[in-house]
């Protein structure tokens, strides 16, 4: 579990403590249920994370929503974008092995995360990977109820295909973007959980 629902959690347990005291004791049952449930939300449940060369898999549990192409590095590129529904897992997790080459972390609005123009215009951390992928592009996206965007690696680390590197609160969206010469292997509508799923392989393990 994310430590961040156990101090959610331990606020709405000193709160239903207080309700129960002072006001109504039913009215109590309110936090503890809000305490459940960020219990549930953060968790963070362990992936069996694939090991063969050239795979790219899912940085976040979700829907693929719409796989397109787009520039990378000012070539040509394939996205992969993932909605994540607050019943979703919201650990985000690399997508391939690499060294972690640039971080920018992007203000801006807070639109629907199911329209295409979030990819660009709302609130976001660009990851650069360098790695067995070539270079690989990932984003989280904030979305209408997610304002928080927490990403735990810095720049230089070397991380692991399927390692957790951060999260974002109560709904969001992560992009993947890849070389055109990347083998898509997953299509709209697919559910795919994060660390685990493969979204993409490279035939010879590069771009």
């Amino acid at each position: 579990m994310v430590r961040d629902g156990i101090f959610y959690a331990l606020g709405m347990l000193v709160a239903a403590l207080l309700v129960g005291h002072f006001a109504t004791p039913w009215l109590a049952v309110i936090p503890l249920i809000l305490a459940a449930f960020f219990l549930w939300f953060f968790r963070d449940p362990e992936r069996v994370i694939p090991s063969e060369p050239g795979l790219v898999v899912s940085p976040a549990d979700g829907k693929v929503t719409d796989i397109s192409p787009c520039q990378l590095a000012g070539a040509p590129g394939i996205r992969i974008s993932i909605f994540l529904n607050v019943f979703d897992v919201h650990v985000n997790r690399s997508p391939s092995e690499g060294v972690i080459k640039n971080v920018e972390y992007r203000r801006g609005s807070f639109g629907n995360a199911m329209d295409p123009a979030s990819a660009e215009v709302n609130e976001q951390n660009i990851v650069t990977l360098e790695g067995e992928a070539g270079t690989v592009i990932f984003k989280q996206i904030a979305g209408l109820i997610a304002r928080r965007i927490v990403f735990t690696c810095k720049m230089g680390e070397h991380i692991q295909r399927g390692q957790r590197v951060g999260l974002i609160k109560f709904g969001s969206r992560t992009d993947v973007l890849l070389a055109a010469t990347a083998q898509v292997a997953v299509k709209a509508g697919d559910r795919v959980k994060g660390g685990s799923s493969v979204v993409a392989r490279f035939p010879t393990g590069a771009n």
